[in-house]
């Protein structure tokens, strides 16, 4: 039995923020119910498609049933307000506009059912003049700061390599929820609005980069992939592939020159941080000299002996080979309905006595209509139809 098995989930939301929080829920044990239009979820048609399923659905829908419901007809509106009534929590990112044209406003949802959680992930935000602006998670990089700080320093800008302020922000309205469910019976049962917006968890990603800028009037630059107040800190390359190094006190900086040698170790320009910050590009080529001669394998061994922090530059095929992330189950088969099977990204946290269940593939279209509907809230062939 997973922790959340006692929920009912409706997920109206779609693409991958608001539908990587439902599969959080459902990884749990709630019964989550995916909402999605007769052509389905528009993730379902992004690339990457491996045997007509698209990644991108399959990496933020495990575990849940699809509904197919029209909800811009009467018969399709009057299905999805029946189905909230037995609901603890809805999800979706509809924008103000929409929602209000779909007879879907906040209050009406509250209405129909008082204990309803609702979870609303927008691009922008809730309040302000782009409320109504649609916003995905590169568009909101850009727009929040991320992409300014993100490549090397004498290059444009770049996109971050994943969609991390998507599943962030599906984290964070994972929580969140759970939040807004513990403060039901302080409330006397009552549910509550839940805003989450990409716009705010980016924002939230600046940390103290935002505080450089609020507290210090600094606006901070690109640094690749090194750490400039620290040196040397960043990414380095050996004789086959790079490695990152974190070298971050003058102990530490003694222990990492016990392994690349004395010709660093002596040299008064490296003395300290300060002076290696200065040198830091002849420190670069001194210390890639060295770790010319061996593979990053090598140097792993060496640095992990004197505790100094690493790490490889793994590549995607060498991550789901590691046997670090295999021990901690990050790759698993899920069942579909069909009888077939798939791999998948484990689960993002564990539980140890109620472990959650990873292995239950994402719904083909539409697949639980019919039982839904009858099961949940009693209509007929000829009403379902």
């Amino acid at each position: 039995m997973g922790a959340l098995s006692d929920l009912v989930v409706i997920d109206a939301s779609r693409v991958l923020a608001g539908p990587f929080c439902g599969q959080l829920f459902a990884e749990q044990g709630a019964e989550v119910i995916k909402i999605e239009p007769p052509e389905g979820d528009p993730n379902r048609r992004w690339p990457v498609q491996v045997d007509g399923w698209s990644t991108n659905f399959l990496s933020v829908n495990r575990g849940k049933k699809s509904v197919t419901l029209n909800l811009k007809s009467e018969g399709g509106r009057d299905a999805f307000f029946k189905l909230i009534e037995s609901a603890d929590v809805l999800i979706h990112n509809y924008l103000p506009n929409t929602a209000k044209r779909l007879g879907l406003d906040d209050d009406v949802l509250a209405a129909r059912n008082n204990k309803l959680v609702r979870v609303v992930i927008s691009g922008f935000g809730a309040k302000g003049q782009l409320k109504n602006k649609p916003g995905y998670d590169t568009m909101i990089t850009a727009y929040s700061g991320i992409m300014s700080l993100t490549g090397e320093p004498d290059r444009p800008p770049v996109k971050p390599g994943v969609s991390a302020v998507d599943i962030a922000a599906g984290s964070l309205a994972f929580g969140a929820a759970l939040t807004a469910l513990h403060a039901r019976p302080a409330l006397g049962g009552k549910g509550q609005r839940v805003d989450i917006s990409l716009l705010e968890t980016a924002v939230t990603f600046l940390g103290f980069h935002g505080l450089n800028w609020l507290l210090a009037g600094e606006v901070d630059d690109r640094v690749g992939a090194n750490y400039g107040p620290m040196v040397p800190f960043g990414r380095y390359r050996c004789k086959d592939d790079f490695l990152m190094i974190g070298v971050s006190s003058e102990a530490a900086w003694q222990r990492f020159c016990g392994v690349v040698g004395e010709g660093i170790a002596n040299n008064p320009d490296y003395a300290t941080n300060a002076s290696r910050c200065q040198f830091d590009d002849q420190l670069r080529l001194d210390i890639e000299a060295v770790l010319a001669q061996h593979d990053v394998e090598h140097w792993v061994r060496l640095f992990d002996e004197v505790n100094i922090p690493n790490a490889p530059v793994n590549s995607i095929d060498k991550v789901f080979q590691d046997q670090q992330v295999l021990a901690n189950d990050m790759v698993v088969d899920a069942e579909r309905k069909d009888g077939s099977s798939v791999k998948l990204l484990g689960l993002p946290f564990k539980l140890t006595d109620t472990p959650g269940n990873p292995s239950i593939a994402p719904p083909f279209l539409g697949a639980d209509t019919d039982e839904v509907l009858r099961k949940l809230i009693g209509l007929d062939d000829d009403v379902i139809s």
